[in-house]
């Protein structure tokens, strides 16, 4: 694997990953958390280190691969940073609510309920493009929307107990974390 296929791969992660600093910097105390989204958490990270598994450092990198996980990594990145701004001041990596809580719709959050799950999906695929091998990809696909699932499902709950029915409906017209679905 030529050091440039490295260099897009800590790029993009980085550059995907700086948004999330400052928003969660600005965001409050929470007033109501439900820690069971922890497990989600932690089978979406064990799903990364999955892709670095294998012989990666010998596997040939056709330019096609290189364009689409460049691709990957600009959408992840534009998610990420629109994601984080209209947010503003509410984000949180435990499914939790702050007095100050509002139901977000616009930006992102208008084509998908969870643009930064959408984002890290985006980030996960941009790496497997570039580093794994198929049967290892899926694996880690399967860990990552296992703990999407568990994160999204928890997460809703506590909107639906605050927003009610004005939830109910945005979750009736907006797909979980990918567009349309």
């Amino acid at each position: 694997m030529p050091w440039y296929a490295y260099a897009i791969v800590i790029l993009g992660v980085g550059i995907w990953f700086a948004p999330f600093i400052s928003a969660h910097q600005k965001t409050g105390p929470a007033s109501t958390v439900d820690r069971r989204s922890r497990w989600g958490v932690l089978l979406q990270l064990a799903a990364y280190p999955l892709l670095w598994q294998g012989h990666f450092w010998l596997r040939p990198l056709p330019l096609w691969r290189t364009c689409l996980a460049a691709l990957l990594f600009i959408v992840a990145a534009l998610i990420s940073w629109t994601s984080s701004r209209a947010l503003a001041g509410q984000l949180r990596v435990d499914a939790a609510l702050g007095s100050e809580h509002h139901l977000v719709r616009s930006g992102p959050y208008g084509l998908v309920r969870n643009p930064i799950y959408t984002s890290m999906l985006c980030v996960l695929c941009a790496t497997a493009v570039m580093v794994t091998p198929w049967q290892l990809f899926l694996i880690s696909l399967l860990l990552f929307v296992m703990g999407t699932e568990i994160r999204v499902r928890t997460e809703e709950k506590l909107l639906a107990s605050r927003f009610a029915g004005e939830f109910e409906e945005y979750k009736r017209s907006v797909g979980a974390y990918i567009p349309f679905m």
